[in-house]
């Protein structure tokens, strides 16, 4: 395996996007997702950044990329469509030892970035190791077939019962299992909240919360 696999809690760090264009949104939509702190460095916007900067949820540095504006952050992003712009961030970030992405860009990268489906907390990454994004995107949208938003209320309700599996030992496999046998999933499925509940209730003792 290439690369290490890792969800990230980036909640309130900053991240320094470079470039002002639509695939520099893109990657400022997903770290606002993750309610980073993001900076993005660039002399113009696109309307949807600036919509942002409006709303105060990024900062703006309204400049020409220096390696200064990287200071203080915990990963970076290269969006430029100006290569020696991208070869001098991925320089910079390394040199601070920071994780760095340059979009589309596998050799000048620590970290890439995979096809996600995310259902509620549930989150299915893809990746191909940079080789061909157009087969990772494939299987995301292959999965997403396979994975509906029942599995959200399913991770929900298992997020409910984890304390309680986790303090009995061996209970946690064996309420799983007994909740997939008993049709827990197709209860979701059919939206018969009252299946749903029964089922819990049945195997585990416990009440849960649909949202």
């Amino acid at each position: 395996m290439k690369y290490y696999p890792v969800f990230w809690n980036i909640a309130g760090k900053k991240c320094v996007v470079v470039g002002g264009g639509d695939v520099a949104a893109r990657k400022v939509t997903r770290l606002l997702d993750c309610n980073a702190k993001v900076c993005v460095v660039s002399p113009g916007l696109v309307p949807e950044l600036e919509e942002l900067k409006r709303n105060r949820l990024i900062d703006h540095v309204n400049d020409a990329y220096e390696s200064k504006y990287l200071n203080g952050a915990v990963l970076v992003i290269g969006a430029t469509d100006d290569e020696k712009i991208n070869d001098a961030i991925s320089k910079d970030a390394k040199e601070k030892n920071l994780p760095v992405n340059i979009v589309d860009d596998p050799q000048k990268c620590d970290f890439i970035l995979p096809s996600l489906i995310e259902r509620g907390d549930l989150t299915i990454a893809c990746s191909t190791g940079g080789q061909s994004p157009a087969l990772a995107r494939y299987l995301r949208e292959e999965l997403e077939l396979v994975y509906g938003e029942e599995y959200a209320v399913l991770a929900s309700i298992l997020g409910q019962l984890r304390t309680k599996m986790e303090k009995n030992a061996g209970v946690g496999k064996t309420w799983f299992n007994q909740l997939m046998s008993a049709g827990l999933l197709d209860a979701i499925r059919s939206r018969d909240t009252r299946k749903v509940k029964t089922i819990v209730r049945d195997i585990t003792g416990e009440e849960i919360i649909l949202g």
